[in-house]
């Protein structure tokens, strides 16, 4: 239906450019870097959340944050093959990661909370947005390639591996979007960076320094802290209403009785 895809339509266009900032971050920066160039992306969705979605933040939430910048700081500074345009392409994804979970938890009312309905029709809007772009940026580059590499079975057979794990990524991302929250979904996506970082380190041989590990590990404490400090929100924030709920239940209660002993 052309009226769901026009609804669509934002969510698709913050898909595509978090498609694009996401590769360049990862083709100009090491590997071990990449996740801490990416670590922003708690802080944009709780800013995001507040602009958006009108939800308040507690003074607890912004120590927090300043851990996450901390970190990402420290890891900046610790990066042996430091590149700006690379750093600000990682900051540029986790702007637009963070306003695609938030748009993603907008939208999913849309196609009747249907993630298979919601991830075709994001994904044939980005189909239409990228053909341009691809266009525009390498079409000489294919015209090029039309003879060798694009007639490479090996090129084929590794760029299907690659689709299907970036479709599945992105079933992934939209089931745990729709089964928790936004902000768990960064949570988690965050604690894997780390985790990835370290792995770099093994497999691709990227040199580790101190300020580039304490870095890493800044990030993810601050975002553990973060989480915890989350979860103890909700907990007292649901617990509040059933406070106030308890006294009612117990006078209603007792007037029931009253008028039963009248009676």
């Amino acid at each position: 239906k052309l009226s769901v895809s026009k609804k669509v339509f934002p969510l698709s266009v913050i898909f595509v450019c978090m498609i694009i900032f996401n590769n360049l971050c990862l083709k100009w920066v090491e590997v071990s870097f990449y996740n801490v160039a990416r670590a922003l992306t708690i802080v944009f969705n709780v800013m995001f959340s507040r602009v958006l979605l009108g939800i308040p933040t507690s003074t607890r939430t912004l120590l927090c944050l300043l851990i996450v910048i901390l970190g990402f700081f420290i890891g900046s500074a610790g990066e042996l093959h430091f590149s700006l345009r690379g750093t600000v392409a990682g900051i540029c994804s986790s702007l637009f990661v963070s306003l695609n979970s938030i748009f993603t938890k907008k939208i999913l009312p849309v196609v009747d909370d249907n993630h298979w309905r919601l991830t075709y029709y994001n994904n044939v809007n980005a189909t239409l947005l990228f053909l341009p772009l691809i266009a525009y940026f390498e079409g000489d580059i294919l015209l090029e390639s039309i003879n060798g590499q694009l007639q490479s079975g090996t090129f084929w057979s590794a760029m299907t591996v690659a689709g299907f794990f970036g479709f599945s990524i992105g079933i992934v991302t939209v089931l745990q979007i729709k089964a928790t929250s936004p902000l768990t979904h960064n949570i988690s996506g965050t604690a894997k960076a780390a985790v990835q970082s370290m792995m770099a380190f093994y497999i691709w041989g990227n040199p580790p320094t101190f300020m580039g590990v304490l870095g890493i590990f800044t990030v993810l404490g601050g975002s553990l802290l973060y989480t915890y400090v989350k979860m103890n929100e909700n907990k007292m924030f649901s617990a509040a209403p059933a406070q106030q709920t308890a006294p009612l239940v117990t006078k209603s209660s007792e007037s029931v009785e009253k008028n039963g002993e009248q009676a």
